[in-house]
């Protein structure tokens, strides 16, 4: 056999392991956990950051503002140096649409070693601290709710006794672009944290999806939250593993009634999401970039690339090894298109599309070393513990 054939038959196996060993990823089936109505309902405190959101608010602070909850909830908004008018449009909102209290607040510019959602997470913890809740709703500004995301939330955690539960909102898919790169998004990220195993006690696999959290007021304390990772970019996984670290038990699925507003219309938009954190995920480690490199051509690249060289070259076992590999590849890719409700012929062109993440992590490491960091919304955060504002 050629060089070629057994790099593809090394690609195969690898997708056999990732299709029965890595907690079966690719199920869409975790939505949240069995749970029923508590006798009592808890306090919430909804804390929500906000950095110039003036675009999507209109679109999700009313559904939050909307929310049919039991027990005593209460909205916090912070305004993290917004030069948009996001806390007076949000102030306009609450005024017109009413529902449950808002108060909007903000913390000044973050000192260093802050990141600017995490300081202004914290403002919005210690307020809510004054109302003792037992539950933190920690949610993205651009995340709608349905009228009983929160109710379903508190009966997910009482019932299972989690200190997080954590929902991964769907997020838009409507320009060309977003059909290609958004579901693919989120299956990488189960493909790095299996959603089966974050909720499995004894578990070393923690992550948790930002834009929706709802945590516990005590296990935020043992944990430290926000203080613990202050200087994460990203905070959702960071938060989850330091809550797990403590002790505490956590959950994380896909959403059916939290959506995000947010769009991302052009290649470039998505490009800054995915580039603006993606060395940091590898931990701004030169050997971890180039294993995730090297691994994304061994998986995503070489199937396609065997079955064209298998058919120039004349080479059965070339060819089949890479169909093979390329066939679980797109069938495993299937039930997110499905969640997603995009088209199935999309499923084929999974190579293509880790090959642009691919083309973005590395993005992402030469601004690292270029000095930019992650930008994100004006300011840059260069390297871990330190911020650098952009104006």
């Amino acid at each position: 056999m050629s060089a070629i054939a057994w790099t593809a038959a090394v690609s195969l196996a690898a997708w056999l392991w990732l299709l029965l060993c890595q907690g079966f990823f690719w199920r869409t089936d975790v939505r949240l956990p069995p749970r029923r109505d508590p006798g009592e309902w808890p306090d919430v405190c909804v804390v929500v950051p906000a950095r110039d959101e003036a675009a999507v608010l209109p679109l999700s602070l009313p559904s939050l503002l909307a929310q049919d909850y039991p027990g005593r909830a209460e909205v916090f908004l912070v305004d993290d140096g917004s030069t948009d008018g996001t806390g007076e449009l949000a102030r306009e909102l609450a005024a017109r649409h009413g529902g449950l209290p808002l108060t909007v607040d903000s913390p000044g510019e973050p000192p260093a070693g802050w990141t600017g959602k995490l300081w202004a997470v914290r403002h919005g913890i210690a307020l809510a601290r004054a109302r003792e809740p037992e539950f933190l709703l920690l949610t993205d500004a651009d995340i709608a709710h349905e009228p009983d995301s929160l109710r379903l939330l508190v009966a997910a955690a009482r019932t299972g006794d989690f200190d997080v539960v954590s929902q991964m909102a769907r997020l838009r898919v409507e320009s060309l672009w977003e059909r290609l790169v958004v579901p693919a998004f989120v299956y990488f990220f189960a493909q790095l944290y299996p959603f089966r195993r974050i909720g499995r006690k004894g578990s070393r696999t923690a992550a948790a999806a930002g834009g929706c959290v709802l945590l516990r007021a005590a296990a935020a304390d043992r944990a430290r939250i926000p203080d613990a990772i202050r200087h994460a970019v990203i905070d959702d996984v960071a938060l989850a593993r330091a809550v797990k670290g403590s002790g505490g038990h956590i959950w994380l699925g896909l959403a059916d009634r939290v959506d995000s507003v947010r769009p991302y219309p052009r290649l470039h938009d998505l490009w800054r999401m995915v580039s603006r954190s993606a060395y940091a995920q590898l931990r701004h480690n030169p050997l971890l970039l180039l294993g995730t490199v090297a691994g994304l051509a061994l998986v995503y690249l070489v199937p396609p690339a065997a079955v064209l060289a298998g058919a120039v070259d004349g080479s059965a076992a070339t060819a089949l090894a890479g169909a093979a590999a390329w066939l679980v590849m797109a069938a495993t890719y299937v039930p997110m298109l499905r969640y997603y409700r995009q088209p199935l012929w999309l499923a084929p062109l999974l190579p293509f599309t880790a090959f642009l993440y691919l083309l973005m992590t590395v993005d992402s490491a030469v601004q690292h070393y270029r000095g930019r960091g992650a930008a994100w919304k004006g300011r840059t955060y260069a390297r871990p513990g330190t911020v650098a504002d952009e104006g």
